[in-house]
């Protein structure tokens, strides 16, 4: 009998199925064990190819994601898990909040809906964090509309929240009041058709994306093809979108090429008559109108078509005219082995209006073969790249268009290689200055730091300082954490965080050297910092209210192991021209220190402006405020319990 049992255990453990992931799934664990997370992610990924519908082995992998700071693939993966098990509420959750912290609130909060309505207290909170500031602020802009001027931003503003809380209504309403608003806008009704789409208006939302697709921004155009159907469009389509977007010509001369390939002439006679009437540039439509009427015996009415084309700028169609006419062809004023050059040229920038990039790729790489001196085909090759989201190639493009003896290319390329560069160099080095006088102290100070980072792809980036802190007074002491004179260089390595919604953190460790003691002494410093605005700042383009804060709370060694809070906040008014730009506003600050120190713990509110002009540099302005202050701590009357004091200083920052 035992004999029989083992022998149909045995039997039924060789019939089933081995685990096809469960070797890769073994090395994958071992190397998690040994933190070997560059293995644990390749064996974690080699078991999805052979069990893809396995949802724990893409939590797993999303959580060794997270271990090496890969925030977005752990996201993705989490999703892969949520969509394959909708049960999983922790997975669910994990994938929310990773969508919160890549600024894709929209998705974070239907899942935190979904989620809350089981009764899960952790998603309601969360859902709440997202849901009450997004409906304070839809009501704030639906009360800016009401009651002030109709202007695009506050339409844009307001749809975009309404599509973030899935008023979609609301939403579809304002983009299409903002378009209108500002037809040039194309970026508007890639949003529109994606709302509409959502929606479920199938029809409205294939002729808002089409009519985007064609002409105007070539990102826009690149965007709304991404979301069209994969096929070509059909007439009713292309009516619908010129009913929405009549000025748009290379939208009318598709459909009327399109109506010509299905032998509909009279129908492509009269968009391309429209384009001929509206658009009297376009020399394209102008000829195949002329055509159309001329193959129909109508010369009267064709000729001053034909005499516009040959009197235009296009030797191309200008040759196909006499062709036609059977007059002689005009010999090219261009030299033939430049030809090819250029016209590879002239189709890159069609494709670019377009919007076909990849095709405008081939064409300038077409165009720079013919002629490797071209600087103004290497300029458009960087902002095809860019376009097409291949920085580091762009970047290559623009270091060569720089270089050009034209002075707009050059100076086109050189601002466009320095944006690409600092956003993809390996270090990159800021510097600041803040010199002040205060009447409060009777006087001058200066801050100022020079900082080299090294940038990497997690949320930590190291770096090295040097930090000045000084006085004319060559004063030693404190006097608050943002006038703290030490009187000393402050050599440190540190690592802050990146920001995260306005907040940050940092610390640093290193020596402090006193220019007026000599003294070396060890200085451990670091904290918390957040900051935030809302309205209109220094260098925005229009006037308008505004409220900012910046908060920071600091330990510095070196000072009895204080710990300081302070905080900046002011309310005001931004208006002047470009030239001259001011912020009128009224100042509340306080400070207070964890030693209960008197002239640490204060006070103050007042007066202030802030003002730049256009011959500055963008990070510079200058600053004067006038405050009464009080120390709220100064029991003993050690010094008078209120104070006041005419601050001004002139701030200056830069990165390379």
């Amino acid at each position: 009998m035992r004999f029989a049992i083992l022998t149909a255990a045995c039997a039924l453990a060789a019939a089933q199925t081995p685990d096809p992931a469960y070797e890769p799934l073994a090395r994958a664990y071992v190397a998690l064990q040994a933190r070997d997370y560059d293995a644990a992610v390749a064996g974690f990924t080699r078991a999805i190819e052979l069990a893809p519908q396995r949802a724990s082995i893409r939590k797993d992998l999303a959580y060794t994601f997270l271990k090496i700071g890969e925030n977005d693939l752990a996201r993705d993966q989490f999703h892969a898990a949520m969509t394959i098990d909708p049960a999983d509420v922790q997975v669910a959750l994990e994938y929310a909040f990773l969508c919160y912290e890549s600024k894709r609130e929209a998705e974070a909060r239907r899942i935190f809906d979904r989620i809350r309505r089981t009764g899960n207290a952790e998603a309601e909170q969360a859902f709440q964090n997202i849901d009450r500031p997004l409906a304070a602020a839809i009501e704030r802009w639906k009360s800016a509309l009401a009651t002030g001027p109709d202007n695009f931003s506050a339409h844009f503003e307001l749809a975009t929240l309404a599509e973030e809380r899935d008023e979609l209504p609301l939403a579809a309403e304002h983009f299409e009041k903002a378009w209108l608003l500002i037809p040039d806008r194309r970026t508007v009704l890639v949003d529109l058709g994606r709302v509409w789409k959502a929606m479920g208006r199938t029809d409205d939302a294939i002729a808002t994306l089409l009519a985007a697709s064609r002409g105007g921004e070539p990102r826009a155009a690149e965007q709304a093809r991404e979301l069209l159907p994969d096929r070509y469009p059909f007439v009713a389509e292309f009516r619908g979108a010129l009913a929405l977007d009549p000025r748009n010509g290379e939208l009318r001369r598709e459909l009327g090429y399109l109506l010509l390939r299905m032998e509909r002439e009279p129908e492509a006679e009269q968009e391309f008559r429209t384009l001929a009437e509206t658009a009297p540039d376009d020399m394209l439509a102008a000829t195949q109108l002329g055509f159309l009427l001329h193959a129909r015996g109508d010369d009267a009415a064709a000729q001053p078509l034909f005499d516009r084309v040959l009197a235009g700028p296009d030797e191309d169609l200008a040759n196909r005219v006499r062709a036609v006419l059977h007059m002689p062809q005009a010999l090219s004023r261009r030299a033939q082995a430049a030809t090819d050059s250029i016209d590879a040229k002239v189709m890159a920038e069609r494709s670019i209006k377009a919007g076909y990039m990849k095709d405008a790729l081939k064409y300038l790489q077409v165009a720079h073969e013919d002629d490797p001196g071209d600087f103004e085909a290497m300029l458009k090759l960087g902002w095809t790249y860019n376009t097409l989201h291949q920085d580091m190639t762009a970047a290559r493009w623009f270091d060569l268009a720089r270089r050009s003896p034209d002075p707009k290319i050059a100076a086109e390329g050189r601002q466009a290689w320095r944006n690409l560069n600092g956003v993809l160099r390996k270090f990159r080095t800021t510097f600041w200055i803040y010199p002040i006088y205060s009447t409060r102290w009777h006087d001058f100070f200066s801050y100022a730091q020079v900082k080299t980072e090294l940038r990497n792809k997690t949320r930590l980036q190291p770096y090295l300082s040097v930090r000045f802190v000084g006085d004319t007074r060559v004063t030693v002491g404190a006097v608050s954490p943002q006038y703290l004179s030490e009187s000393s260089f402050i050599m440190a390595g540190g690592v802050r965080t990146l920001p995260w919604h306005g907040a940050g953190a940092w610390f640093e460790a290193g020596s402090a050297m006193g220019y007026a003691t000599g003294h070396i002494l060890p200085d451990y410093r670091g904290g918390l910092n957040y900051a935030h605005l809302i309205g209109r700042s220094l260098n925005s383009e229009s006037s308008g209210w505004f409220a900012d804060t910046a908060a920071d709370a600091v330990f510095i060694s070196r000072f009895g192991n204080d710990f300081l809070i302070y905080d900046e906040s002011r309310i005001g008014y931004s208006t002047g021209p470009l030239a001259f730009r001011m912020q009128f506003f009224w100042n509340g600050n306080f400070t207070i220190d964890t030693q209960r120190q008197i002239w640490a713990n204060f006070l103050e509110t007042g007066l202030g402006v802030r003002f730049r002009a256009a011959w500055m540099p963008p990070s510079m302005y200058v600053t004067a405020s006038l405050l009464r202050g009080a120390y709220p701590l100064n029991t003993e009357g050690t010094r008078p319990a209120n104070f006041n004091d005419f601050r001004s200083g002139v701030w200056y920052a830069f990165t390379r």
